[in-house]
């Protein structure tokens, strides 16, 4: 059988969790783990992707929508052994994308499928039609959560959204800024709680949580990633939990019914075994 790319988002539905910081970390351990990653920085129009990583690329995604460029002509290879598809910041043009510039996505990144074993797309915060958009269009959705209620309250408005006008039931739950485990579990528990009263058949799994360090502060105003500056640190370490978990994932073999990057490959194999 061949292998597929694993398309994963992560996404939140408040800004300032730590969203971001949490893909860049979770790309470099998965490359350390001897993967081919790709993050994209779907956050189109408030990029940080590269800023986290002092990056300037001559490229983004405005290229690709507007100039005719190729995914190729922007894919900016780190020196942390992944590569990124960086955004535009600023730009107001960037901030809901056409249906004409969806599908454009879309089919430009089958350049990509023989060559990812992991896309990482760091969807914006909130309820936007382009988060909306990314969160159908990846296979597995990593939820980040802190123990703020404000952020409890937006995680779930997201997860609601996503299954009640989309059908999206399963979510992956990451737990960030969390002091310990009993924190963590307590914050994930409220969650898990709220959807199962109020939505039906929504599946969650807590992948793992990440506790505050004054590391991750330190390799922000570095521009180096934290586990690559602080490898032994409480958040690194944690981190490097996370990524194992996702490498274990599967990529889907099948269309489940929601939009799929790299979809053509999935369709030709299911029409294949019909």
């Amino acid at each position: 059988m061949a292998n597929y790319p694993l398309v994963l988002s992560v996404t939140s539905g408040k800004g300032g969790v730590g969203k971001t910081n949490l893909s860049v970390n979770l790309a470099c351990r998965l490359a350390a783990l001897g993967r081919r990653v790709v993050l994209m920085d779907a956050d189109l129009g408030l990029a940080n992707v590269d800023v986290l990583l002092g990056l300037a690329p001559e490229r983004t995604l405005f290229h690709l929508f507007h100039e005719g460029v190729s995914v190729e002509d922007i894919l900016l290879p780190t020196e942390y052994g992944f590569s990124i598809l960086p955004a535009a910041s600023g730009v107001e043009g960037m901030l809901s994308l056409s249906t004409g510039q969806k599908l454009e996505l879309l089919e430009s990144m089958d350049s990509l499928e023989n060559e990812v074993d992991f896309l990482i797309v760091d969807t914006g915060a909130g309820l936007s039609d382009n988060v909306l958009y990314f969160n159908l269009a990846v296979q597995e959705r990593l939820l980040v959560v802190t123990p703020e209620p404000t952020s409890l309250t937006d995680a779930y408005a997201v997860i609601k959204v996503l299954k009640n006008s989309h059908g999206i039931d399963r979510f992956r739950v990451v737990i960030n800024m969390a002091p310990d485990v009993k924190t963590a579990k307590n914050v994930f528990t409220t969650l898990y709680k709220a959807c199962d009263h109020f939505l039906d058949g929504v599946s969650l799994d807590m992948v793992g949580h990440v506790p505050p360090d004054e590391a991750v502060r330190r390799a922000v105003i570095a521009q180096v990633p934290f586990c690559i500056r602080s490898p032994e640190s409480p958040a690194a370490r944690a981190v490097a939990g996370i990524a194992d978990a996702v490498n274990c994932w599967q990529p889907a073999t099948r269309l489940d019914g929601n939009i799929k990057f790299f979809w053509k490959k999935i369709l030709f194999q299911e029409q294949s075994v019909a």
